[in-house]
């Protein structure tokens, strides 16, 4: 009989429901860390305009651009794509790092043969490069089309990019070269625009610069 009390007096422990405790832990646990995809904008936009620039013929490439090519677009990029995986953003992860190791690919292509480390990549080899990058920056333009009006016209403007540097290339046509540099001017100041419009309207707390959400 005392056996049944003592049983009766044991509380029982309540079953837990491990999808539950997930969405409880989700909820008490809050995002605070800041949005990376203006650092990964910016990197990204200053970069492509000073090296399209000179596609233009504006400039020489020196120093400066593939300074600005290995930390700024590269490294930066990569950082923000690692800040992106944090929050559990694909997309930016993906962009991001992909286009920060361009730079730095870019910027190896570059260096390495003024090293004697690797020949120079003639330009059938170039042509190649470019063009798979811009199958790529489809791919990327594709999911684009679920986001904002800004980002498309971005991603729509590399793809544009990409082709016509890669038909550059390939053909020897410096005119389609120059059209290109022109043209990644202009993608690359919609990059630093979508960038500063994520700055402002978060310190601002309003729509300051549109982005023209879908």
């Amino acid at each position: 009989m005392k056996d049944v009390q003592t049983a009766k007096a044991i509380p029982q422990i309540p079953s837990i429901d491990l999808g539950q405790a997930a969405a409880l832990a989700e909820t008490v646990i809050k995002d605070t860390t800041a949005n990376p995809a203006p650092l990964g904008l910016m990197g990204f936009g200053l970069t492509t305009v000073l090296l399209n620039l000179h596609n233009a013929g504006i400039i020489g490439i020196g120093s400066m651009i593939l300074a600005m090519g290995l930390f700024y677009g590269g490294l930066a990029q990569i950082i923000a794509g690692v800040m992106e995986w944090k929050k559990k953003n694909t997309f930016g992860m993906v962009a991001f790092t992909s286009y920060g190791f361009f730079w730095i690919s870019l910027v190896a292509l570059i260096v390495m043969p003024r090293f004697g480390i690797a020949d120079a990549s003639d330009k059938n080899a170039m042509a190649a490069y470019l063009f798979i990058w811009g199958l790529f920056s489809i791919v990327l333009f594709i999911a684009t089309l679920r986001m904002n009006r800004t980002i498309m016209l971005v991603f729509f403007a590399l793809v544009v990019l990409f082709i016509l540097l890669g038909l550059g290339d390939a053909t020897g046509n410096t005119t389609i070269t120059r059209i290109a540099g022109y043209e990644g001017i202009l993608c690359g100041l919609g990059a630093i625009y979508l960038g500063a419009a994520q700055i402002l309207n978060e310190v601002y707390g309003r729509k300051v610069l549109p982005i023209g959400e879908l």
